[in-house]
């Protein structure tokens, strides 16, 4: 009876499964969602809803969620059982810009939003549980970024290519280890001569539009010290041994032109970091 009915209703086997499969993959979605407990420091790169209880009395817990260079995060907060009189807190910390952005959510009085957007890869939660049983759910949602600007690497090696299309923006590419960079073409949309690295004293900041490299311990870029500057077009490539703890790639844009900046980076091995011992990059680098 069922056959005769699709038969006479002329619908296709392919259309029939169509219909099937977008339900299943709509449903799955839902019911394949990833779930696991946070700890008080944790760290993860994969979607999901994650869900934190405090077992004991918990200060200065902090959850860091990562996406891919071209993604952004979604923070969907499903539950919250916090005692906000009490001491406990959540704060977000979305923008990576050298120096954390940060904003309490949950505190006494405050209005509880449902969901934050990031504006790049990166997403950090810190917050006070001070009563057992108390504390959060929450859904994380990664999403394509067309002009990404701020990030940090989730990987020790790869490549990417910074665009900033005329916008006054500074973009940074943040990689937390060790590593040898190389830039193999940085475009101003006005000038293509070529170029090499210059010591920040130069004064490409007058130019407006030019790459820093800057070098330090930690990822406040405000602590961290130039190492070279670029202000000139090139294609071909540049490379450089850093043996900082982080290296921050940044495009500065005064909006007149599109930018581009592609360049890719490996990890430093220790025999590596040995024979750069003596250069002034290292010894900058572990002087700070």
């Amino acid at each position: 009876g069922d056959c005769r009915y699709i038969e006479d209703n002329e619908v296709t086997q392919e259309e029939l499964f169509s219909v099937l499969n977008s339900d299943l993959k709509r449903e799955t979605a839902e019911t394949s969602l990833y779930r696991r407990p946070l700890r008080c420091l944790d760290m993860v790169a994969l979607e999901g809803q994650f869900t934190y209880t405090a077992e004991r009395p918990r200060l200065g817990c902090a959850a860091f969620f990562i996406a891919a260079p071209d993604q952004v995060l979604s923070v969907t907060y499903d539950h919250v059982d916090i005692d906000c009189r009490g001491g406990d807190f959540i704060k977000r910390y979305v923008d990576y810009c050298g120096t954390a952005v940060g904003a309490e959510l949950f505190s006494p009085g405050a209005e509880q939003p449902a969901a934050v957007r990031s504006s790049q890869n990166v997403f950090m939660l810190f917050f006070h549980i001070r009563h057992a049983g108390n504390g959060f759910t929450v859904t994380v949602r990664q999403h394509l970024n067309p002009f990404p600007c701020n990030i940090i690497s989730q990987t020790p090696e790869g490549a990417f290519t910074l665009v900033v299309p005329q916008q006054h923006r500074n973009c940074s590419f943040s990689i937390i280890y060790p590593v040898e960079l190389r830039i193999s073409e940085f475009s101003l949309g006005h000038n293509s001569d070529t170029a090499f690295p210059k010591r920040s004293a130069s004064g490409c900041s007058e130019a407006g539009d030019f790459v820093e490299l800057l070098g330090g311990s930690g990822l406040d870029t405000s602590k961290m010290s130039p190492i070279a500057e670029l202000c000139t077009s090139f294609t071909g490539p540049t490379q450089m041994k850093i043996g900082c703890d982080n290296t921050v790639v940044r495009l500065v844009s005064s909006g007149r032109f599109v930018n581009r900046l592609a360049f890719s980076y490996n990890l430093l091995d220790h025999s590596a970091l040995q024979k750069i011992r003596l250069n002034s990059v290292d010894d900058f680098c572990f002087s700070k």
